[in-house]
C-alpha cells in the first residue's frame, strides 16, 4: 500500500483506542494530583485549572463516543461490583469494606458495562 493511500479504521479500534486513551489519561490525572501537592499554593490553581481543562476534553470524547468513566473510590464495596479487588484476600467475609483506590476505572457504555476496574479495598473503622 502506497503511503498516500488512505485506509479506513473500523469502529471498534477506534473505540477501542478511545477507551485505552481515556484510561491512560485517568491514570496520570493520579499522577499529576500526588504532583500538585508538591507545589505551593498559587502554582497548585494554574495548573489544576489546566488540568481541569484537560480531564474536561477527555470526558467531551468519551461522551461522544457514548462512553464514560465510572469512579467508585470510597463507596461501598459489594462483590457486584464492576471491578476487581485485588486485595480481598485480606478481609474476612463479614468485614465491612469501602473502596479505597482505584487503579484503573470502570468505563460503561451506553449498552452497560465496557471494561471492568481495577480497585483496593479497605476495612470500614466504625
Amino acid at each position: 500500500m502506497a503511503y498516500s493511500e488512505q485506509t479506513t479504521t473500523p469502529p471498534e479500534a477506534m473505540r477501542e483506542a478511545v477507551i485505552s486513551m481515556a484510561i491512560e489519561s485517568w491514570r496520570f490525572g493520579r499522577v499529576f494530583d500526588r504532583l500538585l501537592l508538591k507545589l505551593d499554593a498559587g502554582e497548585q490553581s494554574r495548573y489544576k485549572s489546566q488540568f481541569r481543562w484537560f480531564i474536561k476534553k477527555v470526558d467531551e470524547a468519551l461522551e461522544h463516543a457514548e462512553l464514560r468513566i465510572v469512579n467508585v473510590e470510597g463507596h461501598p464495596f459489594d462483590p457486584g461490583i464492576a471491578a476487581t479487588p485485588l486485595n480481598i484476600e485480606e478481609f474476612d467475609a463479614k468485614d465491612s469494606l469501602i473502596v479505597d483506590q482505584m487503579l484503573e476505572p470502570i468505563i460503561m457504555g451506553k449498552e452497560g458495562l465496557v471494561k471492568t476496574g481495577t480497585v483496593t479495598l479497605r476495612k470500614v473503622e466504625l
